[in-house]
């Protein structure tokens, strides 16, 4: 058994069964030792962007680590947006990035470059494998580092000669590390700050169904307000589930969101902040006064933890739940409010949502409160182009759910060699285009940081016009069936067709603005 076989016989003993593959000619002995290990799923993508965000988006809907197949460190490079954000998503993956053989590496050949250094940028582990006697193993190591709670992007380097040589074994297989539980006396003690100046600040798997119901417990038993991060990686929502508010992204709205509060209790979340730095203004969102607590961090069994304290302070409370509600499909007008009422109205059951809408979202949490349960995926660690390709992995761990992907269209443009993936592999994914011809995002932080000037050559950088971008050609180029919305009626009926068909579909929902 040469090393690349062991590193795919290893990865699918211990549960990683899907690999998302850019590769190139290090890598030519693991594509080939795929054939004798038809267990490992195989998914081409164009671009490793979209390789390490599919692999978030299987993660999210599974709670197991994916793998990704990448190329020397120009390959890892082109997809660490998409890994910084499966680190901030705190989910498990592991990436084989092969390298150059290890008598080649001294000549320094076009390609070399320091893959350990690139990789740890996003990396909770980082490992070459130097012998193909230990690659086995190393590739148990990667994985268990991989499902450590939380979960962690674990990046094992792979040498084309240790791929290539005899002698490799198996490495041993061991089970998932259990979340540690909160001691009961720091629960008990949390109980007594609870109160109507108190806000449980929810994240992880916090906001999953079990969390979030024992949250709105607390909330209901005691007063307490209840908030999400601003960027979950998985978040249970609908009809039946208790409907609890995200942190705004603008930090006026945040510090407006947390005024007046006394006591902040994180639950699998960590204190929250401004992304960036503003001209006079700090980065810290907690109002002056308001002290922290940590019920349970991210790397702890946060759900036995919300449990244990709505029985300590609300143990025969009702929790509030969303009741069915749906919007009334729009007319006439295609703006970003008719957007997310058309979503609202049709949003089939079980749905999952991959949500990079960014400016034109505003008005999507209230109108799908009320539509059938379903998840909801977000851009965790605000690197755009993480939606297309998160939507491909998701639909790929869930095949029986259908996926819609709201997403923004400058950011579309970062990783749209996704849809050929969709294609090729048929996945059930409707993605829906704001497009709004613009950067709008940008247009917002213009302002924010005080630099707004209002001059022509500062606006061409954040306007996607002169040409403007023609999704509908782009999809179908790629073999994803599209259309082009530019009404409320338009893209209702479009929205319903393309759900009811399996397969990957595109609507180009041109927003008026």
């Amino acid at each position: 058994m040469n090393g690349a076989q062991a590193v795919l016989r290893t990865l699918v003993a211990g549960g990683v069964e899907v690999c998302f593959a850019n590769p190139g000619t290090s890598e030519m002995h693991f594509v080939a030792a795929l054939d004798d290990v038809p267990e490992m799923r195989a998914v081409l993508t164009l671009f490793e962007g979209v390789a390490t965000g599919a692999a978030d988006g299987w993660a999210r809907m599974t709670g197991r680590p994916a793998a990704t197949l990448l190329h020397l460190g120009p390959g890892l490079g082109n997809g660490l947006a998409n890994l910084h954000n499966a680190r901030r998503a705190r989910v498990p993956l592991v990436n084989v990035v092969g390298d150059h053989a290890l008598g080649h590496k001294r000549l320094d050949a076009p390609l070399e470059s320091d893959i350990d250094a690139v990789a740890g940028t996003v990396s909770g582990w980082v490992r070459r494998s130097l012998t193909t006697g230990d690659v086995g193993a190393d590739t148990t190591d990667a994985i268990t580092a991989a499902r450590g709670w939380p979960g962690r992007v674990a990046t094992l380097v792979l040498p084309a000669d240790v791929s290539w040589s005899e002698g490799a074994a198996l490495g041993p297989v061991r089970g998932a590390r259990a979340a540690p539980r909160v001691p009961d006396v720091e629960i008990e003690g949390l109980a007594d700050v609870l109160g109507p100046s108190t806000v449980l600040f929810l994240g992880g798997s916090a906001l999953q169904e079990a969390g979030l119901r024992a949250a709105a417990e607390v909330a209901a038993g005691t007063g307490t307000r209840l908030l999400a991060e601003t960027f979950p990686a998985r978040m249970r929502r609908g009809a039946g589930l208790p409907d609890v508010l995200k942190l705004p992204y603008p930090p006026d709205g945040a510090r407006k969101q947390l005024d007046g509060v006394e006591h902040l209790v994180l639950a699998g979340a960590v204190e929250p902040v401004a992304f960036f730095g503003y001209p006079g203004t700090g980065g810290r969102l907690v109002p002056e006064g308001c002290t922290v607590h940590v019920l349970a961090t991210p790397a702890e069994d946060v759900v036995s933890a919300l449990l244990a304290l709505a029985d300590r302070a609300a143990p025969d409370a009702t929790p509030q739940v969303a009741e069915v509600r749906r919007p009334e499909l729009p007319t006439g007008r295609l703006d970003v409010k008719a957007l997310a009422e058309v979503v609202g109205a049709l949003l089939p059951e079980r749905a999952v949502v991959v949500d990079e809408a960014v400016t034109s979202g505003y008005f999507l949490p209230g109108a799908t409160v009320g539509a059938p349960a379903h998840d909801w995926l977000t851009l965790t660690g605000g690197a755009i182009g993480q939606g297309l390709p998160v939507a491909t992995g998701a639909a790929v761990a869930v095949p029986d759910r259908p996926v819609v992907a709201l997403q923004a269209d400058g950011s579309a443009m970062y990783t749209i060699q996704a849809l050929w993936t969709q294609a090729r592999e048929q996945l059930d994914v409707t993605t829906v285009i704001c497009d709004n011809g613009a950067y709008a995002i940008l247009a917002a932080e213009l302002e924010n940081v005080g630099a707004a000037s209002g001059g022509e050559r500062a606006a061409k950088l954040l306007d996607l016009g002169g040409p403007a971008l023609d999704f509908v050609a782009l999809a179908t180029g790629m073999g994803v069936p599209a259309t082009r919305a530019t009404t409320a009626e338009e893209l209702a009926e479009q929205f319903r067709a393309a759900l009811a068909e399996p397969g990957p579909h595109l609507i180009d929902a041109v927003l008026q603005r």
